[in-house]
C-alpha cells in the first residue's frame, strides 16, 4: 500500500493536529486496516499505547499491512494484541507479525475449542508466538490496562458479564420479538467483545460473535449501554447482527470489515442502516452481488447498489487495492472517519 500510506500519512498529520488543537491532548487514533474479510483494528491511545485486535489471515500479506498501518501511527511496538477467537481470519498473521515488530502482551481467551486438526495446527503456531509475551486470559468484566484508555471485556469464552456497565442495565423491549437461533459450538460464540471508551466516546467490537451469545448482552436488560463507533460483529454476516443488540446499541458511526465477497448480508446491513441513530455505515469493501449465496444460506443475496453504503464511505471498491479506513475519536464524544482512497473525511459532533 504504497500510495495509501503516503495519502493515509498526509491525513494523518491534518487531522491529528486539527482534533489535538481543538481538544487540547492527542485523540484516540483507530485504523481498521483491510486485510480481505478478516479482522485487524489498530488502536492508538493518547497516551501512545498501542493496542491491535486481530491480525487476519496467515502469511506476510495481512503482516505487511498492520505493519503499514503501524509505520503510519508512529508505532514500534505492539503493546497489547488482543485476540477475539481462534479463526485463521483474526489471527493467521500472528507468527510472522512478531518477526516484524514486538508485541508485549497477549489477551485471548485461553484455548481453542474446536478440535479439527487445522484448527488445532493453527492455534499451536499462534501459541508458539504468544509465547514470546506476557499472556492474559479474558475473563467477563476484566479491564485491558492501556494508560489513558477504558478498554473492559463484556464478553469471553462464551460467558458475558453478569452486571450491566455503568450507566446501561435498562430494560430492553426490543427483546420482545427476538427469536433464537440454533446453539452456536464454534470459535464464534466463544469471542472475546470489548468496550472501548475515551471519555464520553464509546466503540464496541465483539470480533464474529454469533446470534445468541449477542442477545445475552442484551436482553431482558442492556447490559452495554449505547456506543458511538459499532464495529459490524462477524463481518456483517448472517447469524449475528441481532436488532436487539444493534438497535439498543444505538451507534451513530458503524463500521463493515468486509471483503468484496465476504460479509455485509442484507440483513445485517439493512439493520445497521436502520438502527435509531445511526448517521453513516462505511465499508472496507463494495460488497459484490452473489447469487447462489442466497440459496446457500437461506437469505437474500449480499451487494450489489442498494445493499451498500455510498461510494465516498467505502474505502476499497476492488481487490486490487488495500486502502484502510481511520478514525480519529476525541474524549468529548465527537469523531471524524477518514476515507484515505478519495480523501473524504467527515466529522460527527458530541451525541445530545
Amino acid at each position: 500500500m504504497r500510495t495509501g500510506s503516503l495519502v493515509l500519512a498526509l491525513v494523518a498529520v491534518v487531522t491529528s493536529a486539527a482534533l489535538g488543537h481543538a481538544q487540547g491532548q492527542k485523540p484516540l487514533e483507530i485504523y481498521s486496516i483491510d486485510v480481505e474479510g478478516g479482522q485487524a483494528t489498530l488502536l492508538v491511545s493518547p497516551s501512545g499505547e498501542s493496542l491491535l485486535i486481530d491480525a487476519g489471515f496467515p502469511g506476510a500479506r495481512d503482516a505487511d499491512r498492520i505493519t503499514a498501518a503501524a509505520k503510519d501511527a508512529g508505532v514500534t511496538q505492539i503493546d497489547y494484541f488482543l485476540n477475539t477467537h481462534f479463526h485463521g481470519d483474526h489471527f493467521g498473521s500472528i507468527p510472522e507479525l512478531v518477526t516484524r515488530m514486538p508485541i508485549r502482551n497477549f489477551v485471548d481467551s485461553g484455548t481453542i475449542a474446536e478440535t479439527s486438526e487445522r484448527a488445532v495446527a493453527s492455534f499451536q503456531a499462534y501459541a508458539k508466538a504468544r509465547a514470546m509475551g506476557h499472556h492474559i486470559v479474558a475473563k467477563p468484566g476484566d479491564t485491558v490496562p492501556i494508560k489513558g484508555l477504558g478498554v473492559q471485556v463484556v464478553i469471553s469464552g462464551g460467558s458475558p458479564i453478569t452486571r450491566p456497565l455503568a450507566g446501561a442495565g435498562a430494560p430492553n423491549p426490543l427483546c420482545r420479538d427476538v427469536t433464537a437461533q440454533d446453539v452456536d459450538t464454534s470459535e464464534d460464540a466463544r469471542s472475546v467483545g470489548i468496550l472501548i471508551s475515551l471519555g464520553s466516546f464509546r466503540m464496541i467490537d465483539l470480533g464474529d460473535l454469533t446470534w445468541n451469545k449477542e442477545n445475552e448482552l442484551a436482553c431482558p436488560n442492556n447490559l452495554v449501554g449505547t456506543v458511538d463507533l459499532y464495529l459490524s460483529t462477524r463481518h456483517g454476516l448472517n447469524g449475528s447482527g441481532s436488532p436487539a443488540l444493534v438497535h439498543a446499541l444505538r451507534p451513530r458511526v458503524a463500521v463493515i470489515n468486509n471483503a468484496g465477497k465476504k460479509g455485509a448480508s442484507r440483513e445485517h446491513f439493512l439493520t445497521m442502516k436502520t438502527s435509531p441513530g445511526i448517521e453513516d455505515v462505511w465499508q472496507l469493501h463494495y460488497s459484490l452481488p452473489r447469487p447462489g449465496i442466497a440459496r446457500l444460506l437461506e437469505t437474500s443475496d449480499p451487494g450489489g447498489k442498494e445493499l451498500n453504503t455510498l461510494e465516498q464511505f467505502i474505502a476499497n471498491l476492488d481487490d486490487t487495492t488495500e486502502y484502510p479506513l481511520r478514525i480519529s475519536a476525541r474524549p468529548d464524544g465527537s469523531l471524524v472517519v477518514m476515507n484515505p482512497r478519495n480523501g473524504y473525511r467527515r466529522e460527527y459532533k458530541p451525541r445530545n
